[in-house]
């Protein structure tokens, strides 16, 4: 790692012991959770059901699949909470052609957050310069359309060079945010992951956590080690668990 990004590091440190004895409210970490349904057998029942509780609590998104779309946008409407959806999931293996044509027309349907999945095979074979054009594709259309791009580098996968690699191609690609995992890959976030994360990416760029949080202290150690944005299917009892 470079000079710059081991300074960063050490601040995400200083951070994560200043914000450990401080407390968030629900309504503080309500705000910036995506309220997360990804299973392939979610029913209808079910999308209501969580577009209904990201109204309650105020989470930041409904994190969809993109058949659902449409439905949590009519369910949401008149409220602040936006409609994220996914692009080349879970595996990142489409085309980018492909990985556009869901941004485009989740966009156009209403969704306001794409969260896609990076060509993990390309980075792992060293192609770094496709990696970059397959996330360069996507920030335009997401761009173009006033929509955020988060780009998922399942970092479960990874080596540590090539988590920070990652992070730095998505950065120069023009990614929004970079979010350690899927959900469904062969592990989920770690404080370590997302404090070296945000050690590469420094401020600017966002961070998220997702896979295998579940519980306010989780949320609260992600949150202090960098991460500004949270994905999880267990948002409820999370804030349920903060300070009121």
């Amino acid at each position: 790692m470079t000079n710059q990004e081991m300074t960063n590091q050490e601040m995400t440190r200083e951070r994560l012991a200043g914000m450990m004895n401080q407390e968030m409210t629900r309504e503080r970490l309500a705000g910036v959770i995506d309220h997360t349904q990804l299973k392939p057998e979610a029913t209808d029942e079910q999308i209501a059901q969580l577009c209904d509780e990201a109204r309650r609590y105020g989470f930041a998104s409904v994190c969809v699949n993109p058949v659902h779309v449409e439905r949590c946008v009519q369910l949401l409407a008149g409220t602040d909470v936006a409609v994220c959806t996914v692009a080349g999931f879970p595996l990142g293996a489409n085309l980018t052609a492909t990985k556009a044509f869901e941004a485009e027309r989740a966009i156009a349907e209403g969704a306001a957050e794409i969260d896609m999945v990076m060509n993990v095979g390309a980075l792992k074979s060293g192609q770094q310069d496709q990696v970059e054009e397959d996330i360069a594709v996507v920030a335009r259309v997401c761009y173009e359309a006033g929509a955020l791009l988060k780009v998922i580098i399942e970092a479960a996968l990874l080596t540590d060079e090539e988590k920070a690699t990652a992070c730095r191609l998505a950065r120069s690609a023009g990614a929004d945010f970079v979010k350690t995992s899927t959900g469904f890959g062969p592990g989920g976030a770690t404080v370590e992951d997302v404090a070296l994360m945000r050690g590469v990416l420094g401020p600017e760029i966002g961070v998220k956590a997702a896979g295998g949080i579940r519980t306010y202290r989780d949320a609260l150690d992600m949150i202090a080690a960098g991460a500004n944005r949270i994905g999880a299917s267990s948002s409820v009892a999370i804030v349920e668990g903060a300070p009121a």
